[in-house]
This record gives structure tokens, C-alpha cells and sequence, in this order.
């Protein structure tokens, strides 16, 4: 695998000093749109500032144990006791579901994901095997012992509409971007070219402890230890190039924007063979897939 696509602190999207106005604990890039670094994941809020109840958004749940920085966040940033509209699923991997049955429960929210990953929200099937062959750092090598069971959402979970729309954030539509997970998808909205991508990229790399403690800023492809279908996943980075973002969030690392943030999607997109792909790992020659099923393994993982 060759290097990935180092940027520059001047594509961050964070404002010191924007964040240093407020107690909430997030990074405000947007109006709109704030993120909580928990560990080695982002939570995303959509919704202004004293929002109030059901008019915000929480999209993914972090890690196990992130109930209490989730709640306070959300209470410091939309109002006490202000439950939010849904919750919105890029995807159902452990770090981005930690503490889903909890909120849904508790906030009494529906959730919304693809069809294709409902199976690892409503109990059915675990996710494949981890695969720490595919080298990198820390992260990587302990890929087998992460959590793959499904969590159980199932009388709260709704799939996302046919026509691409987010039904509880208007002006937001959902792309599909397969690869890391059968059912990944990202959220785009065009009047400000603003894009949500979970982990179908990210910023920073995944796979090194090091990289995920300094929060090291590159272009990278999707944590490679959980990406199940590596030529969906090219096609998914070539089509969030294709719509031109000024501002992008994922689910690891900084979010970013502007020029230099787009010229390396592009380039990641135009080299993903050489830059994202590892040399070896068991999903290369027998990716895992919806269609035959090799996707789903038993609940029990």
C-alpha cells in the first residue's frame, strides 16, 4: 500500500475560536452541523443551536460507555431534555453503534439505515471477521477481537427512502457508498456541497494507534481491517469525488474543506488501487457480499 494523501491544517474545518464560545464539547463546522470526537470515533448533530426538541438530528452512537458525553453534548447544544427527531445510521459497525439500543430507547427516536444493513440492527447477523492481515498499525492487528454482534433496534428501525431523501433532515439526501459495509451509506447536501461519509473514507489513519492518537491528518480510504468489498469501495470514493464537496465529516479524523481536501479525493479516488487497497487481506480475493450472503454471518459472530 503506498502512502496515503497527507493534508494540510489549512483544510480543517475546526475553528478554535468558534468552539472556545461554547460548553459543549463539539466542533461547530457548520450552522447546522457540529461533530464529538468520542475516542477513536465522530458523532455527528445536525440541527442549530437551540434546536429544541425533535428538530435535531444524532447521526451514528459512537462507542460503548459514550451515553453520558452523547446526552450532555446534545443537551448543552439543543436544550435539556430535547430528544432528537431520529437517529441516522452511516452504517452498524461496533464504534458506530456503541450505545444505540440505549439512546433509541431512552430518547424514544426511530433510527434510519439501508435496507442492507438492517440485518445488523434488528439482531439477525453479525458482520464478517475482522482482518488484521491487511497490516498498518495497532488497530489493525487487533482487528479479530473487535465486537461483531448485532445490535437489537428492530420495533425503532426504519429503512431509509427509495428516492434518496433523509426524512427527518430536509435538504439532505442519502448516496449509497457500499465497500467498508454492504449498507454503508453518506448523506450529501447540495446547497452548501456539505457531505457526512461515516467511514466510506476518512482522515486520518485508522489502522495506527499513533495516527488515531495525534489525529494525524491525511486522505485515506476506509479503515481497512472492516472493508468487505474493495472494488464497491473504490466505486464508492468515485462517486462522493464526483460531487464536488466543500465540506466533508467522517468518521475518523478531522473534518475538511476546500480546495486541497477535493484535489485529494480526487487523487484517492483516481489512484484508490495503489493508495487504499493493502497488499494482501482475506476480503481481496473473497470480498464478503449482500448478494450471496457471505455478508451476514450468525448473530452469535
Amino acid at each position: 500500500m503506498a502512502s496515503q494523501i497527507p493534508l494540510s491544517e489549512d483544510s480543517s474545518a475546526i475553528d478554535p475560536a468558534l468552539d472556545a464560545l461554547r460548553s459543549d464539547h463539539t466542533h461547530e463546522i457548520a450552522p447546522d452541523l457540529a461533530y464529538r470526537r468520542l475516542g477513536i470515533v465522530n458523532v455527528v448533530f445536525w440541527g442549530p443551536p437551540g434546536a429544541g426538541d425533535r428538530e435535531w438530528v444524532l447521526i451514528d452512537a459512537g462507542l460503548m460507555g459514550t451515553k453520558g458525553f452523547i446526552r450532555s453534548a446534545a443537551a448543552e447544544r439543543f436544550g435539556r431534555d430535547s430528544r432528537p427527531a431520529a437517529i441516522v445510521m452511516t452504517h452498524g459497525h461496533f464504534d458506530h453503534v456503541g450505545v444505540l439500543e440505549d439512546l433509541a430507547e431512552e430518547w424514544d427516536a426511530p433510527v434510519y439505515a439501508h435496507p442492507l444493513e438492517h440485518p445488523y440492527l434488528n439482531g439477525q447477523a453479525a458482520y464478517p471477521p475482522g482482518d488484521p492481515s491487511v497490516g498498518g498499525g495497532a488497530m489493525a492487528a487487533l482487528a479479530r477481537f473487535y465486537p461483531r454482534k448485532p445490535v437489537d433496534v428492530g420495533s425503532r428501525l426504519r429503512a431509509l427512502p427509495e428516492d434518496g431523501s433523509v426524512p427527518v433532515m430536509p435538504g439532505w439526501r442519502w448516496v449509497h457508498t457500499p465497500g467498508h459495509s454492504v449498507g454503508h451509506v453518506s448523506f450529501w447536501r447540495e446547497r452548501d456541497r456539505s457531505m457526512i461519509v461515516g467511514d466510506a473514507f476518512v482522515t486520518t489513519g485508522q489502522e495506527s494507534a499513533y495516527a488515531v492518537a495525534v489525529q494525524r491528518a491525511e486522505m485515506h480510504g476506509p479503515p481497512m481491517y472492516f472493508t468487505v468489498e474493495w472494488d464497491k469501495a473504490r466505486e464508492s470514493v468515485a462517486r462522493l469525488a464526483a460531487l464536488e464537496p466543500e465540506l466533508v465529516i467522517t468518521g475518523h479524523g478531522e473534518p475538511m474543506q476546500g480546495a486541497e481536501m477535493r484535489a485529494a479525493l480526487h487523487r484517492l479516488a483516481k489512484e484508490f488501487d495503489s493508495i487504499a487497497i493493502p497488499r494482501q487481506g482475506i476480503y481481496l480475493e473473497k470480498p464478503a457480499r449482500a448478494e450471496d450472503g457471505t455478508a451476514y454471518c450468525g448473530p452469535e459472530g
